[in-house]
Parts: C-alpha cells; sequence; structure tokens
C-alpha cells in the first residue's frame, strides 16, 4: 500500500475495468466507480467503492479518471456524456486501440481541459497489481509524474514519450506479435498432428527452447488441442476480436502486409459466428483443416 490515497475514478466494469478498480481499493485508494451496464458495480460497492449513477458524475469525484472499455467506439460514447465534466482531470484511457485513436482522444481531451495518459495492459485480470503485469504509457509527462506512483500500483510501467500514441505503438508491436507466432505455432501442430506426433509433448519441446512468458501458453495451447478443450487463453475470443480491426488498419496505415492478420480476424469471426466466443485462441485450431 502507498502512502497516498489519491482519488481515482474508473469508468467501465469489464473483467480488466473491475480489475483496475479493485486493485485500487486494497491500496486505499477513494474509488469511484461507473458502468454503461447498471449493476455491475455493486460487488465493488460492496467492497467500499462509491457507484455513480452518471460517468459525468464519477468523474467530477476524483482528480485521476482511468477509462477502460472494450474499443475506442465505446470511449468515444462514454466521453460524449462526460463533456467538460472532465476539465482539470489526469485522463488515463486504458482502452486497446491503435495510436490514431490515442491521438485524437488526446485532442478532444486538450478541448475539454484535460491531461491525457494512453497506455496498455500486457496482463490478464488477475495479474493486476503483481510483478506480472506490464503496462506502457504516453501522452502528459506532466501528469504521469504526478501520478506514477498510484499508476504503478497496477504493475510495472514504462512511459514511452509525450506522443500519446507511443503507449499504443509498444502495445500494438507486442500483441502483433504474439499472434503472429501463434497462428503459425497452431499451423505447425496441425502439420505434427497429421503425421501422427503428440503435438501436446511436441509444444512441450518447443516451450523449452523459448524463453518468456510465452513458455507456459504454448504448453497451455499444446494440452488444448491434444484434449480438444479451449479454455480462454489470453481472454475470450469475443474479447480478442475486437481488438484485430485495430491491428490490421494499423499495419495497412503504415503499408504494412496484413495478410496474416486478415487471416486470424476471419477465424476468429467464424468461431465466434458458430457459438465459441467463450473459448480461447487456442480454439482456432479447429479451423485449420484436417
Amino acid at each position: 500500500m502507498t502512502t497516498t490515497t489519491t482519488p481515482i475514478t474508473v469508468l467501465g466494469l469489464g473483467q480488466m475495468g473491475s480489475a483496475i478498480a479493485g486493485t485500487f481499493l486494497e491500496s486505499g485508494h477513494p474509488t469511484t466507480v461507473w458502468n454503461r451496464t447498471a449493476g455491475k458495480g455493486e460487488t465493488l460497492g460492496e467492497a467500499g467503492a462509491s457507484v455513480s449513477a452518471t460517468a459525468a458524475e464519477a468523474v467530477r469525484a476524483s482528480p485521476l479518471v482511468v477509462v477502460c472499455l472494450l474499443d475506442y467506439e465505446a470511449v468515444d460514447e462514454v466521453l460524449a456524456g462526460v463533456g467538460d465534466a472532465i476539465a482539470g482531470k489526469a485522463l488515463v484511457n486504458l482502452t486497446s486501440g491503435s495510436p490514431g485513436r490515442a491521438r485524437t482522444t488526446e485532442r478532444w481531451a486538450a478541448e475539454h481541459g484535460a491531461d491525457y495518459i494512453d497506455g496498455g495492459i500486457m496482463a490478464d485480470p488477475p495479474d493486476l497489481g503483481t510483478s506480472n503485469a506490464f503496462l506502457s504509457y504516453s501522452g502528459s509527462r506532466e501528469a504521469f509524474d504526478a501520478h506514477e506512483a498510484t499508476l504503478r500500483e497496477l504493475g510495472n510501467s514504462t512511459f514511452y514519450g509525450s506522443d500519446a500514441g507511443l503507449a499504443s505503438v509498444e502495445f500494438m508491436a507486442q500483441v502483433a506479435i504474439g499472434y503472429e507466432m501463434l497462428i503459425g505455432f497452431l499451423h505447425t501442430l496441425r502439420l505434427v498432428q497429421a503425421e501422427g506426433a503428440d503435438v501436446a509433448e511436441f509444444a512441450e519441446r518447443v516451450a523449452e527452447s523459448m524463453a518468456g512468458g510465452y513458455r507456459p501458453l504454448l504448453s497451455a495451447i499444446g494440452k488444448a488441442v491434444r484434449d480438444g478443450e479451449f479454455p480462454p487463453d489470453m481472454g475470450p475470443l469475443s474479447v480478442q476480436a475486437a481488438l484485430m480491426d485495430d491491428l490490421i488498419d494499423h499495419r495497412r496505415s503504415l503499408g504494412v502486409d496484413v495478410t496474416r492478420m486478415r487471416e486470424v480476424k476471419k477465424l476468429m469471426d467464424e468461431r465466434i459466428a458458430a457459438g465459441h466466443g467463450d473459448e480461447g485462441f487456442s480454439s482456432l485450431f479447429a479451423l485449420l483443416g484436417g
């Protein structure tokens, strides 16, 4: 727990938003929450959070406002309802999206008198508040310096610069390399399985040869493919799919090939349409033929 208890408002109470609010509450911060769907704040309210009826009311309660929604369309809708209530606040947007969308939101914040920090979360909700969570930030250096200690309560934090899009550049690149590697891994598992070899044992050997955080993920995917059971690794497909259009648009805007990302999005959409949106990335294996 830190020695300061800055009041914080959290807008958006999905799995990640609720984890953010819960982490701040556990650290002793007076925390105000709001969600578009009424009732999602009840558990946090029972834990000590103040639950606001409107986003504008929630924003007025704190000098530090954290937004975490499904996509930037939702962010635009919510901020439109906040309006000038954000004036004088530090607005931290932890919604996944492209660098261009981050810069657009920074301009909106400036027009409404707020300091803007864009951020990306490379962690699952249960990892927030631990050393397993990594967050990228960019935008207002003054606002980040003022609230750095508080933001570090969410996990390891790195500030990438005053360009609000830089945190998203880091986040999108980190996420993209993961998807690039994993779709190739699934194709390779299809080959290994077609030859009659044990895909889980092969996955273990690959995992042994790789360093970093993908080791447990690759092992889990190998077991999921072998067993035909696909838990929500990296989150459910319904959430992952919301990020794919941003990944594709970002690459297209820079003239980078989007063939593989389009394939991933097509597979995700097909799997979700078939009623498997609650499963993880490993479930795309079922669509790779054979």
